[in-house]
């Protein structure tokens, strides 16, 4: 009973942390929109100036949003993949799902230069570049999925996964060896990730996908539980070992993919921020973990975001970096404070 308050607490406290994040990126930009302005807008009232309004909900409240879901969705995905393997070292790309978003998206602004006529046309827009990202994430995944449904050892799956990796990412090198400097450039400024780029349609199609994904993660709370003990025991108690995975693969692949075909693929999170989560509530139970690992995720990309936007400057930093310099020191931080792992 004592432990339940002390959780309605921590996440009563994690939920004020959030929205102070969330009001703090909005707050930050290239242009200097006072705390008092954002309020008013936020609630209804009169802002001095009409073009702040319009940056507020058209430009950082999507961008924002975007922030929440990419966070907390790559966190989650990360979560059930060290269930599922029992790997501390797991995360949302061990499956190849990531590498495959990251090879459509090379075939796109790569490949398309061999295809005459083409490289200027389709190819060039932010909803195709997404397109081709989610149809090689789930090309992958329906691949994962073949093979999840013929082998019994999920090590196994583990190493093939690994293996699928290997191979996008060696036609992705093929691909940019024989590229312009042009497509190049271009491929690597979407590797960097990005959440501030989608339009309003993009970002109601990525919570679609990401609360599917979530969805499925708190239908398996029950068999995530049961796999941290071993599939042995998983299975003394019931539960269908390949009907389990394959859901838990599903639910993955809908998040780290849909992710990495919108925003690009953003590192770390997804394997740190469950690490990060166990550690503050001392617990493997997966409906303590679930929702909290969401709200760290979400909170860790809206600080990294903010931090990305030099105030002041049209310039964005890469994502990508700023996720690893800011959460890497943390992680390290609470595991030499707690000098144990939990897992």
């Amino acid at each position: 009973m004592q432990q339940a308050k002390s959780y309605r607490i921590s996440f009563v406290l994690i939920l004020l942390a959030l929205f102070c994040a969330w009001i703090l990126n909005i707050s930050s930009g290239s242009v200097t929109i006072p705390f008092e302005a954002i309020f008013s807008s936020l609630f209804g009232g009169e802002v001095k100036i009409d073009s702040w309004n319009y940056i507020i909900w058209n430009y950082r409240i999507p961008k924002a949003f975007t922030a929440i879901l990419v966070g907390g969705g790559l966190s989650i995905s990360g979560l059930l993949m060290q269930t599922l393997f029992r790997n501390p070292l797991a995360g949302p790309f061990v499956l190849g799902i990531s590498s495959g978003a990251s090879l459509g998206a090379a075939l796109l602004l790569m490949g398309a230069s061999f295809i005459t006529g083409l490289t200027s046309f389709v190819f060039l827009s932010d909803v195709s570049l997404a397109i081709a990202a989610s149809m090689g994430s789930f090309l992958v995944l329906f691949v994962v999925t073949l093979v999840a449904n013929r082998i019994k050892d999920t090590m196994a799956l583990l190493i093939i996964g690994l293996m699928f990796g290997s191979i996008t990412a060696a036609i992705v090198s093929v691909l940019a060896y024989f590229s312009t400097a042009e497509n190049l450039q271009r491929f690597i400024f979407w590797s960097y990730g990005s959440v501030g780029n989608l339009s309003s349609q993009q970002v109601i199609l990525l919570a679609a996908i990401v609360g599917t994904g979530v969805i499925l993660s708190i239908l398996s709370i029950k068999k995530l539980n049961a796999f941290l003990l071993g599939e042995n025991y998983a299975q003394s108690l019931g539960v269908p070992l390949k009907k389990s995975r394959l859901i838990i693969i599903i639910a993955t692949g809908l998040l780290a993919g849909g992710i990495t075909a919108f925003a690009g693929p953003i590192a770390f999170v997804g394997l740190a921020v469950p690490h990060l989560t166990r550690q503050i509530f001392d617990t493997m139970e997966h409906r303590v973990l679930i929702p909290s690992v969401f709200l760290y995720g979400a909170i860790l990309m809206l600080l990294c975001d903010t931090i990305a936007q030099l105030p002041n400057s049209a310039n964005v930093l890469p994502i990508n970096a700023i996720t690893s310099l800011v959460g890497a020191p943390v992680v390290i931080w609470l595991l030499v404070r707690k000098r144990k792992m939990l897992f």
